[in-house]
């Protein structure tokens, strides 16, 4: 998870699966600790945190988890594996269901991230709902449900130009990626923090799109200086790299 040294109360509370609020906004900061933990058919553990993050999962015999097509780095040979193997971006852009793989034990998996990143792990109780932005997911248990929406242009997240976001529910562990490393900022009841929609891992909070500077959003011409307005009570999950931002990066020094 996104914790550090320094605050083993927000920790504890978090492996309790609840999310109370501080006295105030502060962000709580990433960790190169290892995060480890077990559920119901095996154990895990995140290691190499913050920019290198690996997935360890111990599954026992008949345990299972899900995990994002192409996230495999290694597993035992005794380990089944079914589903897609291959993500689908045409899912992706036509707003259907996510490809997905499900490994059955015995044996080890080791699931990574895309980019250079963190791993946090979600404790989920089926009573509080989350929403997790669409690169964000790697891996869930077994009851973990996760539903595709597609975003109305008034609440289009991620720059403008990602329309599709998880909504998260059941009760289990769900592992999401970041770009870079993550902090995670607990708001109050109505209490308001503003986020780069590029910056955008998982929240639980009330939201609301509009323009950088103040002043709700009126047009779509451009996805450029959006930001999401939060508000308490709730929790924000924050990447600190923009993959948009760096895919520019790429596109000008290529063009160069």
């Amino acid at each position: 998870m996104a914790h550090q040294e320094g605050y083993p109360q927000q920790q504890q509370q978090q492996q309790q699966h609840s999310f109370a609020p501080p006295t105030a906004a502060q962000p709580q900061h990433g960790s190169t600790q290892s995060d480890e933990g077990a559920f119901s058919g095996g154990t895990f553990s995140v290691t190499h945190r913050d920019t290198n993050a690996v997935l360890n999962i111990q599954l026992q015999q008949g345990g299972t988890v899900r995990s994002k097509s192409g996230g495999m780095i290694h597993m035992s040979g005794s380990v089944q594996l079914t589903g897609a193997v291959k993500f689908s971006m045409k899912k992706l852009f036509t707003g259907g269901k996510m490809s997905e793989s499900t490994y059955a034990g015995p044996g080890r998996v080791a699931l990574g991230p895309t980019l250079m990143g963190d791993i946090i792990t979600l404790h989920l109780d089926g009573r509080q709902p989350w929403t997790a932005g669409k690169d964000s997911f790697l891996a869930c248990t077994a009851d973990v449900t996760m539903e595709s929406k597609t975003q109305g242009f008034s609440k289009t997240l991620f720059s403008g130009e990602d329309l599709f976001v998880y909504r998260v529910g059941g009760q289990g562990l769900l592992w999401l990626t970041s770009f870079g490393a993550v902090d995670r900022l607990d708001l109050q009841a109505g209490e308001q923090h503003i986020v780069d929609n590029g910056h955008l891992v998982a929240w639980s909070c009330d939201y609301k799109i509009e323009k950088a500077g103040g002043g709700a959003m009126s047009s779509m011409k451009t996805g450029e200086g959006l930001v999401c307005r939060f508000t308490g009570p709730g929790s924000v999950y924050v990447q600190t790299r923009n993959r948009d931002e760096f895919e520019s990066f790429i596109r000008s020094k290529s063009a160069s």
